[in-house]
């Protein structure tokens, strides 16, 4: 993921209705997607769910996926596979650096 300048994108700040509406989602789809483990937002003292920019890219990701036609499991994997990736880019990295 490429970071780019400015605020934290890992900082939690949008609340769960905020969070749907930037990503074209219902709140009900967020709470499905925490569920099945496929976001994972902070939570506030309080306990409110509080999502960042990554946690909304990530929903984006979903959006995506789901519109592309695979179901919640197939999601899981893609991105437990795009994350072993981008692992493995990062070490190949490193070693070509050494």
């Amino acid at each position: 993921m490429v970071r780019r300048p400015g605020p934290d994108p890992t900082r939690a700040v949008y609340g769960i209705s905020v969070a749907a509406d930037l990503v074209g989602s219902e709140p009900q789809s967020l709470r499905l997607y925490e569920a099945r483990g496929l976001v994972t937002p902070a939570r506030s003292e309080g306990g409110t769910r509080r999502y960042s920019d990554d946690d909304l890219e990530r929903l984006r990701t979903i959006g995506s996926l789901l519109a592309a036609g695979l179901n919640l499991a197939g999601i899981s994997k893609v991105i437990e596979l795009q994350a072993a990736n981008e692992l493995l880019r990062r070490q190949l990295d490193a070693h070509r650096r050494d």
